[in-house]
């Protein structure tokens, strides 16, 4: 079983930014597909990144393209969420999950999540 768990959470002021971890216990985490999803108060659970298993594919929802980064080391078994310019709207619970090889932009084709990171912008 895949057990994941985030930080790097935190308040930051409009224009900020924040670098996200997930720690991934497998060994085999390079057959893994790492994403990040957000969820704010009452909305759904949102796509924000993903990175295919083979490391060069990645993929950005378009809220985020050009200010987010999505990144992984095999060698420990981490992937990063580095977060530029944020705005008010980026407020949510981050989650990190994870799917054996090939992902997509759906919350549920991965089966294996975290408990969640809170990241909060002030504007």
């Amino acid at each position: 079983q895949v057990q994941l768990v985030e930080s790097g959470g935190g308040l930051v002021q409009a224009g900020g930014s924040l670098r996200l971890s997930c720690a991934v216990s497998t060994r085999t985490f390079s057959t893994y597909t790492m994403a990040w999803f957000r969820q704010a108060p009452g909305k759904d659970r949102e796509f924000v990144a993903r990175i295919e298993w083979t490391g060069d594919s990645k993929y950005y929802a378009d809220s985020v393209k050009g200010r987010f980064t999505i990144s992984r080391d095999n060698a420990i078994n981490m992937v990063f969420l580095q977060m530029n310019s944020l705005k008010p709207e980026d407020t949510a619970v981050y989650y990190c999950a994870a799917v054996a090889y090939y992902g997509a932009a759906t919350a549920a084709r991965y089966p294996s999540w975290g408990q969640g990171t809170q990241v909060t912008v002030s504007s």
